[in-house]
């Protein structure tokens, strides 16, 4: 699975909602951070958070995991395969008018996640408590 190995050109959808370089491959920009900040046994952080996170068609991101639950959100146009460890095929994002697909999928706390990228595909993921990046591990490649 193809992750992202040049940033040199932003393709369309990037550049039509200002998203940057993910360290796991992809775009992505924060939309949305909480206002109620909490504690958690790894310090504090905002309740929540919300990203746009665009992965142009046959790419994928890295095998990564993040210490909160993240609810992943489809808007499209392409289907996103989001493969979760333990599990031996992957879970779909995609069209409501597909029979096969999902909208909306919660990967649980420190699941190991990846995912790959048939059409471009954009979609939104929110994060509780509220995403870090010294709560995110990306695999060794």
């Amino acid at each position: 699975m193809p992750g992202m190995t040049s940033f040199d050109r932003r393709p369309s959808l990037a550049e039509r909602h200002d998203l940057e370089p993910h360290p796991e491959g992809g775009w992505y920009r924060r939309t949305w951070t909480s206002d109620h900040p909490l504690i958690t046994r790894r310090g504090e952080r905002d309740a929540a958070s919300a990203i746009h996170y665009l992965l142009p068609d046959g790419q994928g991101s890295r095998w990564h995991a993040v210490a909160s639950d993240e609810l992943w959100l489809w808007h499209g146009p392409g289907l996103l395969e989001l493969w979760l460890e333990p599990e031996p095929a992957p879970r779909l994002l995609g069209s409501p008018e597909r029979a096969d697909t999902e909208q909306q999928i919660v990967v649980p706390a420190g699941a190991w996640q990846r995912a790959f990228a048939r059409g471009d595909v954009l979609v939104s993921c929110v994060v509780c408590p509220g995403f870090d990046f010294a709560d995110f591990q990306l695999a060794d490649d």
